[in-house]
Order: structure tokens, then sequence, then C-alpha cells
């Protein structure tokens, strides 16, 4: 059995932990400076549980002796801390951050690493990421990447159609951080919570509008290979007009702190959600402009004795999934590596990345 250390107890954490240790293959450690973090999470059994101060880079390291790897689930201003000790003790290491500037230090500790750093192993940015490089290897020349993704309740009940699912801290950075994309072929930034449009999947009518970090590294992985290479977050129609009150308006995008605490404390969380997967890609294919498209939705499940909310399952089995990749030597034992470096097909094979294939429709 592998040694994983799961950095968080926080409702991913958990989840990712439970994946883990129903499979029987994984000896799991979960770390959290809260002990009643790590009590709320009722984590199986079998899964150690420590108290322990994530931004004590001598206690990580400790942690980390003879780990085989460490999974990131902290909050995004951690990321850096917890790969920095990955790095020190030699293990694996593996995050689900959408933070551009965290990715770009574990990317730098990558280049002098003698293991496996895979930043981005999530849903969004994650998946997406591997669906969208599929589908673009099927086309001769290629002219649009566009990549959707909402964590929704299946039930909204108020005015922001909205409720809590995962981290309100990860949700207000992808709100207010700049955007990647590719426009015209060039290479920009765009503002968060702008270039909104509307679109319908099985007769439910959503909006998408720019958020943060969702494309991982697929800019600079197609610069100069395409003309338009896009996020964007999914949500039911009018939560992008609230927000932008809440963030430009009342100027909160600077005082996130207090935005997070009305969050918390206004939306109650659910884990009847549903996750919406859309990703359409165009170009030539022997001469003539074709598109190809994957839609795919997914709903709430149980895990070993719990049941965990879509966006837990999806995020949690997408982390554990590579991470199962890595331990079977089906990617890369050292350096950086990029969601889009992972076959579809692989990943959807793979026994954690099979919560994906469920109800894929291609």
């Amino acid at each position: 059995m592998r040694k994983i250390v799961v950095a968080g107890a926080g409702k991913i954490g958990a989840c990712i932990a439970d994946i883990l240790a129903v499979s029987g293959d994984y000896e799991v450690t979960v770390i959290d400076r809260s002990a009643a973090q790590l009590e709320g999470a009722e984590l199986s059994a079998g899964v150690e549980q420590r108290e322990l101060d994530l931004e004590d880079g001598a206690a990580l390291r400790t942690v980390l002796d003879g780990a085989y790897a460490v999974l990131s689930a902290a909050p995004f201003h951690l990321t850096t801390r917890i790969a920095e000790a990955a790095a020190r003790a030699n293990v694996h290491y593996l995050d689900l951050t959408e933070d551009v500037a965290s990715t770009r230090r574990v990317r730098d500790l990558a280049a002098s690493a003698r293991s496996a750093f895979i930043p981005q192993c999530g849903l969004a940015p994650g998946f997406i990421s591997i669906v969208a490089n599929d589908l673009a290897q099927q086309f001769d020349s290629l002219d649009s990447i566009r990549m959707r993704v909402g964590a929704l309740p299946q039930y909204p009940s108020n005015a922001l159609n909205y409720n809590l699912t995962w981290s309100t801290d990860g949700v207000i950075n992808e709100y207010c951080e700049p955007c990647e994309a590719i426009v015209d072929g060039h290479r920009v930034e765009v503002p968060a919570m702008e270039e909104r449009e509307e679109f319908s999947l099985d007769g439910v009518t959503y909006e998408a509008f720019n958020t943060s970090g969702g494309l991982g590294s697929l800019c600079e992985t197609y610069l100069g290979r395409v003309r338009t290479l896009n996020y964007r977050t999914i949500r039911y129609p009018g939560h992008a007009a609230i927000m932008k009150a809440l963030l430009n308006d009342l100027d909160l995008r600077h005082r996130r702190d207090v935005l997070k605490d009305i969050l918390e404390n206004a939306l109650p969380a659910t884990i009847q959600d549903v996750v919406v997967i859309f990703v359409t890609v165009s170009g030539k294919r022997h001469g003539h402009l074709v598109q190809e498209t994957y839609a795919n939705k997914i709903y709430n499940r149980r895990v070993g004795s719990r049941l965990r909310s879509a966006i837990q399952v999806t995020t949690a089995s997408a982390i554990c999934a590579v991470l199962d990749m890595l331990a079977k030597g089906e990617l890369p034992q050292k350096g950086f590596i990029r969601q889009e470096d992972i076959a579809l097909s692989a990943f959807l094979a793979n026994r954690f990345g099979s919560a994906y294939a469920q109800t894929a429709a291609r």
C-alpha cells in the first residue's frame, strides 16, 4: 500500500480520502490545522487524521517523510507551501488549484524536482483540459476551443440561483482574478465576470461568463494553433448580474473576507447538485469546417458510506485517477505534467476516472 497524504479536510479532501481508502490500495493520512474540520469530515475507517498547520514547512516535511505522494485539497493560498515541502521531501505532488500564480510556482519547482508535479488535477482546470485536448486531436487544423463548466444546485431557490458546493475562497478568486484566453490568435488576459453568454442544454437555459484559472496550461499548449480559446463558468441566468453588483458596485472584490462571510452565512450548502460540462471544438477536417462537442451532466452519488455532491465526486475522482495512473507507471515519474498530457481514453478507463464515463454523451 502506498502512503498518501491529503492536505485539507474540507469537502473535497474528505471525498479524496474516502475514494482512496475504499479502494484498499492506499494508506491515507489527512492533515488539517483544524481539529473541528477533521472531526466534521467523518472520514472512513482506517484514514489517519493529523492536526497540523499547513503553513509550517518543517511539520509538513515531517509528515511527508516516507510518503508516495501529497494531494493538495487546501485553499489556493497554501498551494505553494505544500508544493515546496513536496519538492524537499522528493514525493510526488498533485493539486486542484485554479490559481494561475500558484501553478507558475509549481512549474518552477518541477524543473529541478526528482518527483512528478501535476497541478490542476480537478474538474476545471483538470478533466476539462483532457477532454478539450482529445477533441482537438480529431482535426487537421483548429479554429476554436470553447470550454464551459458549472457546479449548480439541482433546485435553485434564491436570487443568485446558487448554493455553495465547494470552496468559497476558490469561487471568489475565480470571480476576481484576470482570465487567460486566446483571441484572434493572440494570448491575452480578459476580465472575470465579462463576456456573458446564454445557451441551452437538455431544455435548460444557462449563462456562462469568464472566470480565472479554468484553462490550466492550454493557452501555452495551443498558442499559434487556434484562433479562439476560452473558458467560462456556467450558472443559471441572473447570477452574474448580482455578483457583479457585489464585486464592483459594493467594491467587495477588495474586501474578500467580507464577501466570504456574507456568502457563507446567506447561501446554504447543498449536496443536491449537478456538474455540467460542455466543450465545443471546431476546425477543418478533410477540407471542411466541422464541430465536435462533448456534453455531460454528473449528479451526486454515494462514495463509501456517504452521499457526496457532484462537485465532490468529479473533483476528487479526477485527482484520484491521475494519482492512480501515476502509481501504475502510466504517467512520467518526474517533472511537470500537464493535464493535456493525459489521454482521455486512459483516464476514463481508470477505476476512479470512470466516474465521468457513466453519463457521458459523445
